[in-house]
């Protein structure tokens, strides 16, 4: 685990060693600093001349501002790497995500992931600048302060053979205790964040339906609880500060009592005064050294389990990845599924496909129809991999898709979904997403097509116009159209429309598909629908049932073998009881 979060440090390996190193600098003078002011005290009680005097007052101050210059430089080293730390591992996530498929994004949950690559990284960052900071100057203090105590007090320093012990038992107890409350939260915010996502997703729905009070409710309870749990661990870890308070006075209580009684009846075996103030310096070291130390401890516990969801993702094998020698061109849009059996899971004790043989020749356009959860999306997510056939194979231009290079398969395939997704940014910028180097012109000529030209220059900045998250502020059938827009821009060789023009007009969706046969004669046109206007100039139309095709042929063919086909084209013409679903 942290072996793979430590590949993550890259080109800021040298910031962490040089602030290591400032660290060791400066343990070592704040060590040495109360032995020079022990030996000054006593020389000051015994009679010292003022040159000595100055120069080792100008040795103390030398000392003092080279500690400064040791912490202070460590301070900036060190924010230097902890910040490219977690840059490099924010980068080496997102980009791991983007290899994912869509089996593996279904592993972790949309919230999950934001939670990781903010929370679960800003715990991190922070637990590794403490490390490299505090853990490496706190032991070396300690153990550079026990030293210098037993050279000085002799015998006295065995007051810290009772402290220390105590106090580590607290400490070891409270970061025992806490662990689990901290664990405890993380997943708590996953829920916290996704109660977020819906909530802001569906601002439109919520007040639609007059559930902002609900909505509050339900985040109120989520905050509510994460609250609970932090507050228990805070509680626990609250009792640092009482237990270090206690070791603390209880040693300086020794020190000044028993060292005291030892000057006094000068018994005390060369113990005098200024050893005894070096001794109450040296205490104070270690146990504020000790509660330094704790609080690593705390923070070490809470971004353990960070790392642990950092590295999982890390970690994660896709399930989806590129062959060896891999095709890096597809020759042409013709689609073969032989015998082709999916599941979403390998546990998963039901197949979504059955028994699909299909085969669509290049250029030829195929309507596809069918009940929700017939996995119509589900079949035709297979062609550009998205997901990978349990049983069976899916061929693409002659060549089985798996052995094409990812890339170049997905660039000969467009997808335009009915959830259709517009990013923040121009018109234009959105457009080009479908090709980069696309001119102004072309941008037209595929609005124009895709009956998108009229509503974008209506608008008073035109392709200029921003577009918000999520594209809120065009309307359904208009970011539909853009999408299509998009889509067309690719000159892809197959084209898969999934249920994408169910917000347009019946008018707009036949000049769409005009604009298909004209604009792109030789590409693979996928048309997922619910209405049989949509679909019923297609030169193939399967009916999909229950994960299984259950019919095909043309229109007509199917008017005469399919009854689902001929019962769902009654009810939108008006044939039958109801309306179209």
């Amino acid at each position: 685990m942290f072996r793979t979060i430590r590949q993550c440090l890259r080109e800021y390996r040298t910031p962490t060693i040089i602030t290591i190193l400032f660290m060791l600098g400066e343990a070592v003078i704040e060590a040495i600093i109360p032995f020079i002011t022990a030996r000054l005290v006593d020389q000051i009680q015994s009679g010292i001349e003022m040159n000595l005097l100055l120069k080792t007052g100008l040795l103390l101050m030398l000392m003092t501002l080279l500690s400064l210059f040791f912490g202070g430089s460590a301070g900036f080293t060190a924010a230097k790497a902890a910040s490219g730390f977690a840059k490099n591992v924010r980068h080496d996530i997102f980009e791991k995500v983007q290899t994912f498929a869509f089996s593996n994004i279904d592993k972790f949950s949309t919230s999950s992931l934001v939670t990781r690559l903010t929370t679960d990284i800003n715990n991190v960052q922070m637990a590794f600048m403490m490390l490299i900071r505090i853990a490496v100057r706190a032991p070396l203090m300690l153990i550079f302060a026990v030293i210098m105590a037993f050279i000085m007090g002799g015998k006295l320093a065995a007051t810290f053979v009772v402290v220390i012990p105590v106090l580590a038992f607290g400490l070891l107890m409270i970061g025992k205790f806490a662990l689990p409350a901290f664990r405890s939260v993380f997943k708590k915010y996953d829920k916290l964040n996704e109660s977020i996502e819906e909530n802001v997703r569906g601002m439109r729905v919520v007040k639609g339906f007059s559930r902002e009070e609900y909505e509050k409710q339900k985040f109120h309870t989520a905050a509510e609880d994460i609250c609970r749990d932090f507050t228990k661990a805070e509680r626990i870890v609250a009792l640092n500060a009482p237990i270090m308070q206690m070791c603390l006075y209880f040693n300086m209580a020794f020190i000044l009592l028993v060292g005291s009684k030892l000057i006094i009846t000068g018994t005390g075996n060369g113990i005098n005064v200024g050893e005894m103030s070096s001794m109450l310096t040296y205490g104070f070291q270690i146990l504020i050294n000790l509660m330094m130390l704790s609080m690593i401890y705390v923070m070490l516990t809470m971004s353990a389990e960070s790392i642990r969801r950092i590295s999982e993702v890390l970690n994660e094998t896709a399930d989806i990845h590129n062959p060896e020698n891999a095709c890096l061109d597809v020759k042409d849009g013709s689609i073969v599924f032989e015998d082709v059996h999916f599941k979403y899971s390998q546990k998963a004790k039901k197949y979504a496909l059955y028994d699909i043989d299909l085969t669509i020749p290049s250029g030829a356009t195929v309507g596809i129809i069918g009940g929700t959860g017939s996995s119509k999306s589900t079949l035709v997510q297979l062609i550009p991999r998205l997901y990978d056939v349990t049983e069976g194979s899916v061929k693409v231009g002659g060549l089985d898709v798996t052995q094409y290079d990812l890339t170049a398969l997905r660039d000969s395939v467009a997808m335009v979904l009915q959830k259709n997704v517009l990013f923040s940014g121009t018109i234009k910028e959105n457009l080009r997403w479908g090709n980069p180097d696309a001119t102004d012109e072309e941008l037209i000529e595929a609005c124009k097509l895709a009956q998108a030209h009229d509503f974008v220059s209506a608008f008073p900045d035109g392709y200029d116009t921003m577009i918000e998250q999520g594209g809120t502020n065009v309307s359904g059938g208009q970011k539909q159209r853009l999408c299509i827009a998009r889509a067309l821009l690719k000159k892809p060789k197959i084209l898969i429309l999934d249920d994408s023009t169910s917000a347009v007009d019946t008018k707009t969706d036949a000049l769409i598909r005009k604009g298909f046969r004209a604009y792109i004669p030789d590409t693979t046109k996928i048309i997922i629908a619910q209405r049989i206007a949509s679909v019923q100039d297609a030169d193939m139309i399967l009916v999909m049932d229950n994960g299984r095709i259950a019919a095909q042929g043309t229109h007509e063919e199917l008017l005469k073998s399919s009854d689902i086909y001929r019962e769902v084209y009654e009810q939108q013409t008006n044939g039958g009881d109801g309306d179209a679903a």
